[in-house]
C-alpha cells in the first residue's frame, strides 16, 4: 500500500529547520555570536573611524595590551565550566606582580622569582578550592575571601610601586617578533600558548571531560565515579596559577609591580569568558571562545580610545553585551531543560 506526500509536507520536511539548527548547536551559539560581534566591531571601526583601524600594528596591539587579561580568562574558564566563580584573580595578579617585583629588587634571580609568583597564585587558588569543595563554602564567598587575602598580602609586600629592572622580565614585553608590519611579543606568545594548552586539556584529557561533567551535573558526575573533588580543587588551582602568570605578564608590560593593580580586572575576565560563550551555569563553553571575548573587550577599548570618548563608555558597552549574553545563555538553558 503506497502513501502519497503532499508538496507542502515535502517542502516542510526538506526545508532546513532554524530551530533544529539552534538545538543542534546550542552549546556553540553564544561563541558564534561573539565572533559575529567581533567582526561587526572591526568592520564598523574600519568604516567609520578616521585612519586605518585594521592596520597590522593596531591588530597586533590587541594581543599585546590584553595578554594578561587573556591568561586570567583562561583560568576563569576552568572555574566557570565547573559552575563556580573566582573573584580573586585580579588581586592575585596584583599580589604576585608586586611580590615578583620585590624579589627581583632584592637581587633574587628571575629563575627563582618567577616560580615563586606562580606558586603564590596557585596557593591562593588551592585555598579557595579547598574551601569550596571540603568546607562547602559558596564559590562567591570563598573567592571573595581570596580577593581580600591577596590584596592584603600585596599591601604587606609594599605600599608603593616597585620598578622592575631585571632584563629577563623586561625582555618579555620589549622584544618584538615582526613580519610585514605584524608583530608579537613573548607575552603574547605565552598568552596564546596558555589558550592552546587549556584547549587541549579541556577537550583531549580525562580531566577536561570531568570538568565539563561537573558543570553539567555534579551529582551525575559523582555517580559515574569521576574524581569530582580533585577536579574542582584543581580548577581553582589552575585559576590561581593563571593569576600568577598574569602578574608576571602585567609586571613585564608595565615595568613595575603595584599593589593596586588589577582592581576590577576579575570582572573583566568574567565578562570576557561569558561573552565568549561559556555558560555561568557551567558545563558548556570553550576556551577559544574566551579568546574571542577578550578580543571583543580589547577592540571596544581601542575603539573608544580612537574616538577620544570617556572610558566610562567602555563599561557601559561591556555591561550591555554581558546582559545580552546572559539572556541568551538563560534561553539556552531553559530550552535544554524543556528537552529533558
Amino acid at each position: 500500500m503506497s502513501t502519497t506526500t503532499t508538496p507542502e509536507v515535502r517542502t516542510r520536511r526538506s526545508a532546513p529547520s532554524y530551530q533544529g539548527f539552534i538545538a543542534r548547536h546550542a552549546a556553540t551559539t553564544p561563541t558564534y555570536a561573539a565572533v559575529l560581534i567581533l567582526l561587526v566591531l572591526l568592520a564598523g571601526a574600519e568604516t567609520f573611524l578616521p585612519g586605518n583601524f585594521l592596520s597590522p600594528g593596531n591588530l597586533s596591539a590587541l594581543l599585546l595590551d590584553n595578554a594578561y587579561l587573556l591568561v586570567l580568562a583562561v583560568g576563569m574558564t576552568f572555574v566557570i565550566l565547573t559552575a563556580g566563580i573566582d573573584l580573586s584573580v585580579g588581586s592575585v595578579m596584583a599580589f604576585t606582580g608586586v611580590l615578583g617585583a620585590q624579589l627581583l629588587a632584592q637581587g633574587t634571580p628571575a629563575v627563582v622569582a618567577v616560580p615563586a609568583m606562580l606558586l603564590a597564585g596557585g596557593a591562593i587558588g588551592l585555598l579557595i578550592g579547598v574551601l569550596v569543595q571540603y568546607f562547602h563554602v559558596q564559590p562567591f564567598i570563598a573567592s571573595l575571601g581570596g580577593l581580600f587575602l591577596a590584596r592584603g598580602l600585596a599591601f604587606v609586600v609594599s605600599l608603593q610601586s616597585i620598578k622592575v629592572e631585571e632584563p629577563t622580565v623586561l625582555w618579555l614585553q620589549q622584544t618584538r617578533i615582526r613580519l610585514d608590519g605584524w608583530y608579537i611579543t613573548p607575552t603574547g606568545i605565552i598568552a596564546l600558548l596558555a589558550v592552546a594548552f587549556a584547549a587541549l586539556v579541556l577537550h583531549l584529557t580525562r580531566f577536561g571531560r570531568t570538568v565539563y561533567a561537573i558543570g553539567g551535573n555534579e551529582g551525575s558526575a559523582r555517580l559515574m565515579g569521576l574524581a569530582v573533588a580533585r577536579t574542582k580543587v584543581t580548577a581553582y588551582v589552575i585559576s590561581g596559577l593563571c593569576g600568577g602568570l598574569a602578574g608576571l605578564l602585567l609586571t613585564a608590560y608595565s615595568g613595575a609591580g603595584y599593589p593596586r593593580n588589577g582592581i576590577g580586572t576579575e570582572l573583566d575576565a568574567i565578562a570576557a569568558v561569558v561573552i565568549g560563550g561559556t555558560l555561568l551555569t557551567g558545563g558548556r563553553g570553550y576556551v577559544l571562545g574566551s579568546l574571542v571575548g577578550v578580543l571583543v573587550f580589547g577592540t571596544i577599548k581601542t575603539i573608544i580610545s580612537f574616538m577620544g570618548a570617556e572610558q566610562s563608555w567602555m563599561q557601559i558597552i561591556i555591561g550591555g553585551l554581558l546582559l545580552l549574553f546572559i539572556v541568551v545563555q538563560r534561553a539556552i538553558v531553559a530550552r535544554s531543560e524543556r528537552q529533558r
